[in-house]
């Protein structure tokens, strides 16, 4: 069992003050976890009619708590000691501080966590957070176009069991405050003026550029799924033949590969209307997304899979519809398969980088191939120009 820690919180069951502690981890740089049924010496106690209280949470946090929560927040139910138990993953949130909704930005209404404790903020940190929170964002910026439809959204919506309503505008906070279309709708509609590349080079440098698609002017969802699809296919699986077996393996590793497409396109900054960039070489994958690391969030945090999304709206709509799990777990699914060095840093872009093995890469697969012809491994069958190679009869036996 872990233990209660500076992001780590137990409850047994849900308290009147459930919102502070959440609203002291929306405050804190590295978010933090709240389990219910769990009591503060570790018991699991478990929690009853969880389905219900799974419900009544989510409502709390979305009505009770300031600025907008949506895409800041996960609830999930698990089972533990044959128990049931409620995790809330809460993401550091990029708009602090966070507060009551009754109390208001106040010291009555705004917390932070000192070691295990939870302390009220004074005037002054309030108004120091304040000065330094990012003014624009998704859900404050206009959308250029007012007539937006979303017919591939709900499509999307559908094929994972869910139902958008009349008021699915409100709810995934796609207005802005004067009740007009927001950046994150059009991002999200049928039609945009955004588009993602994906570039493919003859070589290891940019000097032969042989294929350039583009993905994009329509919804980011549907374009999400359009580069999965295409890195999915340049992403070849190489086999390597050795005296004593045979061996296969993609160019990447298919889920960091998955993951890392994924959280370029969430987490770029779209407010200047640039989008994220795929690179194919002879010898590595490249992906970059715009906008740095979001304002209070280190390249440690990041490298520790803390979250703090830069675009909760786009977050939330990604988990809907199952692009995205739970918050954080792109980047531990990232790091169980390769080294941080993969990640480059910048004031302006986050570059990923996936070397390919160079036991089989195109390269030496042919001069492995070569090898085999030479040792009369494989061997001509038929025409030069019909012809093809297969193993020797003496090597199948």
């Amino acid at each position: 069992m872990i233990k209660e820690s500076n992001r780590i919180e137990y409850k047994v069951i849900l308290t009147d003050n459930f919102e502070r502690e959440v609203v002291v981890f929306l405050n804190y740089h590295e978010g933090g976890i709240i389990y219910i049924g769990i009591a503060d010496n570790g018991e699991v106690v478990g929690v009853s009619e969880a389905d219900k209280l799974q419900l009544k949470i989510v409502d709390r946090i979305k009505n009770n708590i300031l600025p907008h929560t949506l895409g800041l927040f996960d609830v999930v139910l698990e089972s533990m000691e044959e128990k049931d138990i409620i995790k809330i993953l809460i993401s550091s949130g990029s708009e602090k501080p966070y507060y009551l909704r009754h109390k208001g930005m106040s010291p009555t209404g705004c917390f932070v966590r000192v070691g295990s404790s939870v302390q009220p903020m004074t005037n002054k940190i309030i108004d120091d957070i304040y000065s330094k929170r990012s003014k624009i964002s998704l859900a404050n910026m206009p959308s250029p176009r007012e007539q937006l439809t979303f017919e591939q959204l709900k499509i999307y919506y559908e094929e994972n069991g869910l139902k958008l309503n009349d008021q699915f505008k409100t709810n995934l906070d796609l207005l802005c405050e004067g009740g007009k279309y927001n950046y994150a709708a059009y991002l999200l509609a049928d039609d945009n003026g955004i588009s993602i590349k994906v570039a493919k080079y003859n070589g290891k440098n940019k000097v032969d550029l042989i294929e350039n698609e583009e993905y994009g002017y329509c919804s980011l969802i549907k374009a999400t799924s359009r580069v999965l699809e295409k890195l999915n296919i340049e992403n070849k699986t190489f086999t390597k033949i050795t005296n004593s077996k045979r061996q296969e393996k993609n160019m990447v590793n298919k889920i960091a590969l998955r993951e890392a497409i994924v959280n370029a396109i969430v987490h770029n900054d779209y407010t200047r209307d640039v989008p994220p960039v795929f690179e194919i070489f002879s010898d590595r994958i490249v992906i970059t997304s715009y906008g740095g690391l979001v304002y209070g969030f280190s390249e440690q945090d990041f490298l520790n899979c803390r979250s703090m999304p830069r675009n909760r709206e786009l977050m939330r709509v990604f988990k809907d519809v199952g692009l995205v799990e739970q918050l954080g777990s792109g980047m531990s699914r990232i790091l169980n398969f390769y080294d941080e060095k993969i990640f480059d840093f910048t004031p302006n872009f986050l570059v990923v980088t996936f070397h390919f093995d160079q036991s089989f890469t195109y390269e030496t697969i042919n001069e492995t191939i070569n090898n085999l012809k030479e040792q009369g491994i494989l061997k001509r069958v038929g025409s030069d120009k019909k012809g093809y190679w297969e193993l020797n009869q003496e090597e199948k036996l």
